[in-house]
């Protein structure tokens, strides 16, 4: 039983995985405000050129 209780390679790949969920979301969002941004920007020049 104290065997099983000390086992922790488990636990290991929770952390990774949390911790690479964590990284996908900023990645996602950043991504996300600078498309939009990078969006607005070429509207607005294709407007200018027009």
């Amino acid at each position: 039983m104290k065997q099983l209780c000390s086992d922790e390679r488990g636990q290991d790949i929770a952390e990774y995985a949390v911790m690479l969920a964590v990284v996908l979301v900023i990645v996602v969002g950043t991504v996300r405000l600078i498309g939009s941004n990078a969006n607005n920007v070429f509207s607005q020049v294709g407007s200018s050129i027009q």
